[in-house]
């Protein structure tokens, strides 16, 4: 059901709370808690592969055959579908770094 104004009637408690009465409900929402600086340490840091990406000037086709990464693969790390995994973690602070020592490292010999 809407309210008048065509938002989901939760909108309009929500409205109607006060900061202090947000943030208990944010804390009573277990799918909504807030960063605490004691849980930051544990977070993954992962690498951003599109400002990686944008950096280097690619488009997602040049970067991937570049790189030699699969298309889809790219694309899903980008659309947040999934999270690269250790070593493509590695590869991509690599990749950040020192570009042009790929390039020249994945250049066929000979």
């Amino acid at each position: 059901m809407a309210t008048e104004a065509g938002l989901p009637d939760g909108w309009s408690r929500f409205d109607a709370m006060g900061g202090t009465e947000r943030h208990a409900a944010a804390l009573a929402d277990p799918d909504a808690h807030p960063l605490m600086a004691e849980t930051m340490p544990l977070m993954r840091r992962s690498p951003q592969t599109r400002v990686i990406r944008r950096a280097l000037g690619l488009s997602q086709e040049e970067f991937a055959s570049r790189f030699a990464i699969p298309l889809g693969t790219l694309r899903d790390w980008e659309q947040g579908r999934k999270d690269p995994d250790a070593a493509a973690r590695a590869y991509l602070t690599v990749i950040g770094r020192n570009p042009a020592a790929v390039i020249e490292a994945l250049r066929p010999s000979g």
